[in-house]
């Protein structure tokens, strides 16, 4: 009890510290536009480290990476792809990367690509997701990158509906593609040495090679290169979570 009152405290000061808002997110007869495309930072020399597929088991040393390093990022995560988002150890990496202050946002339930669904099937895979990130953390996302990049006009206006902006890229390390480390070393190298305003990367926290190798690297480079870290919220000037609530004591509905 002592352990989970502790947690409660934590989150609750951490959602204040971050700018969410004490309200729960009511979308009956919600009506907004088509959701807002972000494919880059809006602030100048802004680096805005995003990492997908999870959670996963390299997220806890993922986030202690970049906590080492004062670099906060942010985690794209999935309700049921490579791990279920209810397992215990799941969970335990989850709101340890939360606790340290990166952003958490939403990457769809099963990793499907929503081009392919109808609205229904699309509110499912978004809302479920939010969901468990509202039990675990008691979050409710602002932010949603759809897998493989792909939204149609469908696509947005569901999200939009939702509340939630697209996040894309504007520099793919292809580490889910097999590169070396050396290779997405190079790509982000190109994007440095072309003095791309922003960089706006899509890592995978699947992939131990991007946790240990790929991402310290990057770090340093772009230091180097006289860019500031910021999670995907603050680099587009937004707050990174729509409501928040306490989050949820485990029930026998935690499961995939």
């Amino acid at each position: 009890m002592k352990g989970s009152s502790f947690l409660v405290a934590s989150l609750s000061i951490l959602l204040c510290a971050v700018g969410a808002q004490p309200a729960t997110v009511a979308l009956k007869g919600h009506r907004a536009g088509p959701a807002t495309i972000f494919t880059g930072c809006v602030v100048n020399k802004m680096a805005a480290l995003t990492f997908d597929d999870g959670p996963n088991i390299y997220e806890a040393g993922i986030s202690d990476v970049l906590t080492a390093h004062g670099v906060r990022g942010t985690f794209f995560v999935n309700g049921d792809l490579y791990n279920c988002i209810y397992d215990k150890q799941i969970v335990k990496n989850l709101r340890h990367s939360f606790l340290a202050g990166h952003q958490i946002g939403s990457h769809t339930w099963a990793h499907l690509d929503l081009t392919t669904l109808n609205e229904t099937q699309i509110h499912s895979e978004m809302s479920r997701t939010e969901l468990a990130l509202q039990k675990i953390l008691g979050v409710t996302p602002a932010f949603m990158r759809p897998p493989f990049g792909s939204y149609n006009d469908l696509v947005r206006n569901v999200s939009g509906t939702r509340g939630q902006s697209l996040v894309i890229w504007n520099v793919d390390t292809r580490d889910w593609a097999g590169l070396t480390v050396a290779e997405s070393e190079a790509i982000y190298q190109t994007a440095i040495d072309a003095k791309q305003d922003t960089i706006l990367p899509l890592m995978h926290e699947t992939f131990n090679t991007t946790a240990f190798e790929l991402l310290p690297w990057a770090i340093k480079a772009l230091k180097a290169a006289g860019y500031r870290f910021g999670t995907v919220a603050e680099c587009v000037g937004q707050r990174p979570y729509q409501a928040f609530n306490l989050p949820r004591i485990r029930d026998r509905t935690w499961t995939c």
